[in-house]
């Protein structure tokens, strides 16, 4: 009875698009060389995985029955062959899963890339470590990556309160960048709270906000983290020869605006590594940058305070879906 609890581990399974999970007993993965098998203690839920059980991420494939869960905070169990810096007992958190066929973190144990993890930082707890991976990423990809963001800069951050947007401000702040975060009149507390200043987007125009903060110039870079209408505001907030940034830029769009500036247009897509193997060296980099960031107090995440198991995931799925969320929703697998 013992040997077969070691060999098995509870995971949910989606048997098909916009299904319930299925909770199951199935078999421990065993770690490949190149990876490490991670008891997992925490799974974060981005707004991606609730589009994915429903079948509506054609961007993010992943086939069914499949686990799913795209960020995960946990403790080395074991090392494949081949593996080097990780061992036994580590606290480590990473995107390591949940779209290409990769097992996702809704359940006890997975093998994970090894490229694909660094270690938790130790000024965050499991339930905080796993909110960050996909949404520091993606700002990182952005800002870093793609902008090469500096101090003396004007940074703007459509949607700074959100999952990506609030992780945005941190990394451009930890730059000496000045930053400005455009959300809900509701969220200014918390976005003075890390360091930017809030613009409130129903009772401020863009051309309101750019005459008030830039002298009618525009910002350096702009980071649209909303996508759709977003983009086009951020075509008209930019300045002439600045830069432009969107992980949701998947929509038609005027580029006029763009191009009357000269401006610069990057698109992210953070998930070409999990997708294609290509680049998943550079995920593990960025995530120990998170973990300097955050073992230096320049980052933290913003979490809902409310819990969630294996048991209720599908609660936090459609309060997801809901809206309201106010900060990252975070499954606790093994406590």
């Amino acid at each position: 009875m013992e040997q077969s609890k070691l060999s098995t581990m509870k995971a949910l399974i989606l048997e098909s698009p916009g299904d319930t999970f299925r909770v199951a007993e199935i078999p421990r993965p065993s770690p490949a060389e190149g990876e490490v098998l991670v008891r997992i203690k925490a799974s974060g839920v981005n707004p991606l995985d609730t589009k994915i059980r429903s079948g509506n991420a054609a961007h993010a494939r992943h086939p069914v029955p499949a686990i799913l869960g795209i960020d995960m905070a946990g403790v080395v169990e074991a090392v494949g062959a081949g593996v080097k810096g990780l061992r036994r007992g580590d606290e480590v958190y990473g995107m390591t899963g949940g779209v290409g066929g990769v097992q996702g973190s809704l359940a006890q144990f997975a093998s994970v890339d090894a490229r694909l993890l660094a270690r938790k930082p130790s000024h965050l707890s499991m339930r905080q470590a796993a909110a960050l991976p996909l949404v520091f990423i993606t700002a990182w990809e952005g800002l870093v990556d793609r902008v090469g963001v500096s101090a003396a800069q004007k940074v703007l951050v459509l949607g700074g309160a959100g999952g990506v947007g609030h992780v945005a401000v941190q990394i451009a702040k930890s730059f000496d960048a000045e930053v400005y975060a455009v959300d809900g009149a509701r969220t200014a507390d918390y976005i003075r709270s890390v360091g930017a200043t809030p613009i409130d987007y129903a009772s401020e125009t863009v051309e309101d906000y750019v005459a008030r903060y830039t002298d009618g110039k525009g910002f350096d870079v702009v980071y649209d983290t909303i996508g759709g209408p977003g983009l086009d505001t951020a075509f008209k907030a930019v300045k002439r020869f600045g830069h432009v940034v969107s992980c949701l830029g998947w929509g038609t769009h005027a580029l006029a605006p763009l191009s009357f500036k000269a401006a610069t247009y990057s698109g992210v897509f953070t998930l070409i590594p999990l997708l294609t193997g290509e680049g998943r060296e550079h995920h593990g980099e960025i995530m120990a940058e998170a973990t300097k960031l955050a073992n230096a107090d320049k980052l933290t995440p913003r979490l809902d305070g409310r819990v969630f198991t294996l048991d209720t995931v599908m609660d936090a799925y459609e309060l997801i879906q809901r809206g309201g969320v106010d900060g990252k929703l975070i499954i606790d697998i093994d406590r």
